[in-house]
């Protein structure tokens, strides 16, 4: 009895310690950091992040229970800084997005010049 109890402590533990996002598993190391100078752009930047990040979910129609479709610069852009937001969320908090984990900072860095840009579409 007592060393199932101790299993079970031992598995909760080893579960809940797996949770944690550390600043430094969230950076790319492949990317390098954005030129503040370079004007970010929609079809050049922007809809490629959209199309591998969101665009299962938020399709048209959307699916998942995703609330709105994502398939078009006019979609992006009028939800822009709302995609930000939950882009900017640490994994596992509510509203985070994509649900599969966080994007590398850099991309989401990406997105904010972007929006900081004037979200430009091309």
């Amino acid at each position: 009895m007592k060393i199932s109890r101790f299993f079970l402590v031992l598995v909760s533990i080893s579960i809940c310690g797996c949770s944690y996002d550390s600043e430094g598993d969230l950076i790319d190391a492949s990317q390098e950091p954005i030129d503040p100078d370079v004007l970010v752009n929609y079809n050049d930047n922007i809809s490629a992040i959209i199309q591998n990040a969101c665009i299962s979910c938020h399709s048209s129609p959307p699916v998942n229970g995703a609330p709105f479709a994502l398939v078009n610069f006019d979609q992006v852009d009028q939800r822009a800084s709302i995609i930000l937001n939950r882009m900017s969320r640490q994994s596992g908090a509510p509203g985070a997005m994509p649900p599969s984990g966080r994007l590398p900072q850099a991309t989401i860095d990406l997105v904010e010049q972007w929006i900081e840009n004037g979200q430009l579409e091309n």
